[in-house]
């Protein structure tokens, strides 16, 4: 049995079984159950799973799993329950027992529970995670050529216009697939919402004059594009309720494409663009004023975020910087987080004798230099509890560092090593010595006051 069929298999043994199971998904390092009575799970034994790092209990169960197995587990879980990937198994409410209905009715009570802040930034997640595939191997490429560029090599070379082709194009065309993805997480026809973004950032706009002043191609952003797709979703959904069936292939988008097009024109493009003026000009104000203090507070409070799954929030932030300046600046400092629990893990595999923590630490560590910090995350400093501090306090230094230094990075999806590919102004250097301060910060905290070997005990 191969080594993801083996952890499907004790995923599903310690969930409570497939008859437990409603809904399987996953994201870049997590498997998401959402289990029909959530009783019937044993975190405890879920933990032991071989290959397991971590288990968040949230909305949905998630099993930290890491980079690369755990879209295989998925599908051996898939194999396994007979779901497909993101389809739901929901009984008749009237066969269910008493106690599947009052776990079903829980999960309602804590439906309405969510705070509208968080709901909101997890659906900012739900659009911006499954472009991250594509915004990762786009900008590694894209800061390939660059880098080349910058080291000499001639831009008018073809092989070097490819590169840049292949690099950019994702970035080029990054409103439409932001619209599509806005549509579908609300419910609506896709390309209804691409076709939001292609509002938004059509050449043409620079042609058409409102208020008195020429549009600004781009004006807005993505905030604009997905709130833009949100309305084409809202419109849409309502003309179809009074829309005759006979027509409403034909009337439903062109009444909904109409509407949308000229609000988008006269109203989204002034307010999103105010809106994004404002946060870009305000995180840069912050940087420029607070320095050293605020990098460090940004880098050494961006865990928590992470450990509740809200961080790719902030995502068309660092999109929208990068639209206005280039590069985005923030970015260089909150990857410091991660940085700081990779020193953190080292000093605890240093002093700790416990096999299994030791052995977590290795497989999670390799992803950790990569910049992807969720497996450390869950599956050492969090649990450990003060290491997680530590981590943070690593973090922080290696923040304060690249904010004096103002790196910045002219594409997103990597962090860690895999950052310095994209570090702009050929400020390579300043940007892994920051890493290096952080490796070394998140270390010497855990070592000297963050980790005593009873704290491994219920690992």
């Amino acid at each position: 049995m191969r080594k993801e069929q083996q952890m499907a298999t004790g995923i599903l043994e310690h969930v409570g079984g497939r008859d437990n199971i409603r809904k399987i998904a996953h994201c870049m390092t997590r498997l998401r159950l959402t289990l029909k009575d959530d009783s019937k799970a044993d975190i405890a034994a879920l933990k032991k799973v071989e290959g397991v790092m971590g288990v968040v209990v949230d909305e949905t169960l998630q099993v930290v799993i890491g980079p690369g197995t755990v879209n295989r587990v998925a599908d051996e879980m898939s194999q396994l329950t007979g779901l497909g990937i993101g389809e739901e198994s929901e009984p008749e409410y009237d066969s269910l027992t008493f106690e599947e209905r009052a776990a079903i009715d829980n999960e309602r009570r804590k439906e309405k529970n969510r705070t509208p802040f968080k709901s909101f930034l997890r659906r900012i997640g739900n659009i911006f995670i499954p472009l991250i595939p594509g915004l990762v191997a786009s900008g590694i490429i894209n800061g390939a050529a660059n880098f080349a560029k910058n080291a000499g090599v001639d831009p008018t070379q073809t092989w070097m216009q490819i590169l840049l082709l292949l690099g950019t194009s994702v970035f080029t065309y990054l409103a439409v697939i932001v619209g599509w993805n806005t549509a579908k997480e609300f419910g609506g026809t896709p390309v209804l919402g691409a076709i939001a973004g292609m509002f938004l950032f059509n050449p043409f706009l620079a042609e058409i004059t409102i208020y008195g002043e020429p549009l600004v191609v781009g004006r807005g952003g993505l905030f604009g594009v997905i709130f833009a797709a949100f309305l084409m979703t809202f419109v849409e959904k309502n003309v179809r309720k009074v829309m005759p069936a006979a027509i409403d292939i034909i009337f439903t988008p062109l009444i909904t494409v109409l509407t949308v097009g000229f609000f988008s024109l006269y109203a989204i493009v002034p307010v999103a663009g105010l809106l994004a003026d404002g946060i870009t000009k305000g995180l840069t104000a912050v940087l420029d004023v607070g320095g050293v203090f605020a990098g460090a507070i940004l880098a050494g409070f961006f865990l928590p975020l992470v450990m509740v799954g809200l961080h790719h929030g902030l995502t068309p932030i660092h999109l929208e910087l990068i639209n206005t300046f280039g590069n985005t600046a923030l970015l260089t400092i909150l990857a410091m987080a991660g940085a700081g629990q990779v020193g953190a893990a080292m000093a605890i595999f240093v002093k700790t004798k416990n096999h299994r923590l030791r052995n977590i630490i290795k497989g999670a560590l390799p992803v950790g230099f990569l910049g992807i910090g969720e497996p450390l995350l869950y599956g050492v400093t969090l649990p450990l509890g003060r290491p997680f501090i530590t981590a943070c306090m690593g973090a922080a230094l290696g923040g304060a560092f690249q904010a004096v230094m103002h790196t910045a990075a002219t594409g997103i999806g990597v962090s860690g090593i895999s950052l310095i590919p994209l570090i702009d102004d050929g400020k390579y250097l300043y940007y892994f010595l920051g890493l290096l301060i952080a490796y070394g910060g998140g270390f010497l905290f855990t070592y000297l006051f963050g980790f005593k070997e009873e704290m491994a005990r219920d690992i």
